[in-house]
Order: structure tokens, then C-alpha cells, then sequence
């Protein structure tokens, strides 16, 4: 589904990471970690066609990000929403099913019929005339995962989706994702600041550090030995009543301002 051989991002003379190598699979889900300044977001932006690559290769589904676009559904970091605006929750799905298009649209009857049967898979039917900015952060998630899977997505992009929300909201955005993963076998690359949310759903986790990047089981990656190497210094890692904690990562340098932040209902 994804094929990164030999993969560098640079900014300048700044390299966020370099020699990555990378098979997603597809029904597979591959969290993606690291600090602030590692280039997770870089990453996303990459298999979005929006950032190439310095070096290497990257491929989704066997062509170019740009020419698989169709295929990839995006789930966006969290982003204000004035309490007033006007787009309501079908709105901002109807724009996933074909407001990246042209020419011709979808019939305002089946567009409406496809939007109502997106939110109600998931589970947001009873405020889908309601203003985006009336809705709770958790609410929102749910419609832009709607959104994301608007045009039956091979491989879903999550960047954040998690930030800002609580432990009952966090369940219910990865519940959504898992399910949708498992029942159509699709890929999902999963950026997260923290693992233990998403932790019994991961195959594989992609560690982007200072020192370099791993890839892995959690079991593999997500060690003492691992994460010590990837940060030059003594990092620890315990497990606590089925909890990953993390102890001695070093303090995060400062995200590069490279990039201008996602904007809200943003499409590959």
C-alpha cells in the first residue's frame, strides 16, 4: 500500500529524517511516534503529495502520492472552529464525497443519501445539521472521519486526530478507525504523541527520534534498549498495568516553522 526506499526529508540544511524504509500493508496499522520536531507531520504530508521528498523513494499504491490521492482518506490534527460558524457536520462530509472535484458532482439526492449514511456509520447522525462550531471536540473528530472515508479510502491518514480529547472520545475515534480498518481491510498510518490509546490496535510502530528511527512490534520498538539508542541518553521504559510510560526523554526541540498549519476540512 506504501513504499518508502531510501526516504529523506530535509528543510534547508536541516535533515528531519533520512534512510527510511518503510512497507505498509494493507489492514495493517502503523502508529507513528517520535517528539515535536521529528517529522511525523512531515511524513503525512509526504504520503499526501504536499511535501517531496529530498531523497529517495516514496509510493502509494504502486504511483506517485498525487496519483493516488483518490485512495486516501485524511484525518486532520484538531483545529478551532468558531462558535460561529456556519458549515454544519453534512456539510463538511459532503465536501469528503466530491468537493475536491471539477467536473460533474454526485446528484444532490444520492450525495444527500451517501452524506446521511456516512454519519451514521459514524455515529453522528443526531447533530449532522448542527454547526461545526457547536459541536465538541470529540463530535468533530467523528465528523471528519466521516469525511475521511467519504470516498471509501484504501489508506486512512490520521495526523493527531487524538489531541484535545478525552479518555471516553479517544475510545470512540480509535474504535471508529479499527473497525473501519478491519471490515475493509484498509491501511492505516496513525500519528500520535501517545501509544497507549491506540496501543492494543498497533501492528507496527514507526519511531522517529534525534538519533535516527526504528521500526517495529511495540515489544520491539518501545524498550529501554530501543529508545536510549534513538535519543543518546538513558531513556526508560516501564510498563504499568498494561501502560506504556516513558521516562527520561529528553526535552523536545521546538517544531521548524517549514509549514503552514493544516487548515480546517483540508483534502489531499
Amino acid at each position: 500500500m506504501i513504499g518508502l526506499r531510501g526516504a529523506a526529508l530535509s528543510y534547508g540544511a536541516h535533515t528531519v529524517w533520512q534512510d527510511l524504509q518503510l512497507d505498509v500493508h494493507p489492514g495493517e496499522f502503523v502508529a507513528v511516534l517520535g517528539p515535536n520536531g521529528s517529522g511525523k507531520s512531515s511524513l503525512v504530508r509526504a504520503l499526501l503529495g504536499r511535501q517531496p521528498l529530498s531523497a529517495g523513494t516514496l509510493t502509494v499504491l504502486g504511483r506517485t502520492p498525487r496519483e493516488a490521492a483518490r485512495h486516501i482518506g485524511y484525518v486532520p490534527q484538531q483545529a478551532e472552529v468558531s462558535a460561529q460558524a456556519l458549515l454544519r457536520a453534512r456539510d463538511l462530509v459532503r465536501f469528503g464525497i466530491d468537493g475536491h472535484r471539477f467536473g460533474p458532482r454526485l446528484r444532490s439526492g444520492a450525495a444527500r443519501r451517501r452524506v446521511d449514511e456516512i454519519l451514521e456509520a459514524v455515529g453522528a447522525s443526531a447533530y449532522a445539521d448542527v454547526p461545526l462550531g457547536m459541536l465538541s471536540g470529540g463530535e468533530r473528530q467523528r465528523v471528519r472521519i466521516g469525511q475521511a472515508l467519504a470516498t471509501d479510502p484504501r489508506i486512512l491518514l490520521c495526523d493527531e486526530p487524538l489531541v484535545s480529547l478525552d479518555l471516553h472520545h479517544q475510545r470512540a475515534v480509535t474504535e471508529l478507525i479499527d473497525a473501519r480498518r478491519r471490515s475493509h481491510d484498509t491501511a492505516v498510518v496513525f500519528v500520535t504523541h501517545e501509544i497507549n490509546p491506540v496501543l492494543d490496535l498497533v501492528d507496527r510502530v514507526l519511531y522517529l527520534a534525534p538519533g535516527g528511527h526504528r521500526v517495529g512490534t511495540p515489544d520491539e520498538v518501545l524498550t529501554s534498549e530501543s529508545l536510549s539508542r534513538l535519543y543518546g541518553t538513558q531513556v526508560d521504559v516501564v510498563r504499568v498495568r498494561g501502560r506504556i510510560v516513558v521516562v527520561g526523554v529528553p526535552d523536545e526541540p521546538a517544531t521548524p516553522p517549514h509549514h503552514a498549519p493544516d487548515q480546517e476540512g483540508a483534502r489531499p
